[in-house]
């Protein structure tokens, strides 16, 4: 079996599969058209001393940043972790 272990710093983020999208008066937009997303899921990250992240966090990221890759039929996100903006995380209404 083959992964992807990222390293230098570097963070690996899932991408979504984007389906097509269909307007009401039915024109398929293709995927260029959409927003690009800046919200994605972790599955591994390099050796960095004390990352405030973690495999299977969900994070917000710079956009336009990383470089895209596909990889055994899923597509990625590597990254550099100093293009972490947040971490995503569920807290209790007062």
């Amino acid at each position: 079996m083959k992964e992807l272990q990222p390293i230098n710093q570097n963070v690996l983020i899932e991408l979504k599969e984007e389906k097509e999208q269909k307007t009401s008066s039915g024109i398929f937009l293709p995927d260029s058209a959409n927003e690009k997303k800046s919200f994605g899921k972790i599955i591994s990250i390099s050796n960095i001393e004390n990352p405030e992240i973690s495999a299977g966090d969900t994070v917000l990221y710079k956009e336009f940043s990383g470089t895209e890759v596909e990889f055994e039929g899923k597509k990625y996100l590597l990254l550099q972790y100093s293009d972490i903006l947040a971490k995503i995380v569920e807290t209790e209404e007062i």
